[in-house]
């Protein structure tokens, strides 16, 4: 499959990414894009998310959740197939807080893959006037992600079987 196909292929099944995990679907991180080795998601500003009701300001776990699943998306860009993985370090720097009321954005980019290990920087930041403020980071990381390259599910057959009400046998939950 080349590369714009396989892009091609994320952007098609982007709602069902999010969703198919449980922690992304609740607090409602979104599909923005992919590049060819990057990815941005987007968590909408949610009373429910505040880490400080006297400040307003977005629980730096939810950051920390973005970054990880923005640089996890950017790793299969990068690979241009998907393949199992792990993270295996994540190391964010908080930079200022999130401010209150606005959507929180995360973009990560994998810069090198070897035979088992990715490495992957990100961005956590607001947009202003529709510009990604990259240069304002609410936080920024470094990742590298150990890939396994054991079976992974297909995000078309999980998302015809969810529209049925069914999971495929290796996410029902039970034993392997």
């Amino acid at each position: 499959m080349s590369e714009s196909d396989y892009l091609a292929e994320i952007r098609e099944q982007r709602a069902f990414m999010m969703q198919h995990v449980p922690h992304s679907a609740a607090i409602g991180m979104t599909f923005v894009d992919v590049e060819p080795n990057a990815a941005i998601l987007m968590v909408p500003y949610s009373e429910r998310l505040v880490g400080n009701p006297d400040t307003g300001v977005i629980h730096g776990g939810v950051i920390t959740s973005l970054l990880d699943n923005a640089s996890g998306i950017a790793v299969h860009c990068h690979m241009g197939e998907r393949k199992g993985m792990a993270t295996l370090d994540l190391r964010i720097d908080y930079m200022r807080p999130a401010t209150p009321g606005e959507d929180v954005y995360g973009r990560a980019e994998c810069y090198k893959v070897t035979n088992n290990i990715a490495f992957v920087r990100g961005t956590a930041y607001h947009l202003s006037d529709g510009q990604h403020l990259l240069d304002d980071p609410i936080a920024t990381c470094v990742a590298s992600f150990m890939i396994t390259g054991g079976p992974i599910a297909d995000w078309k057959e999980m998302a015809a079987q969810a529209a049925g009400g069914q999971l495929p046998a290796d996410q029902s939950g039970g034993s392997h």
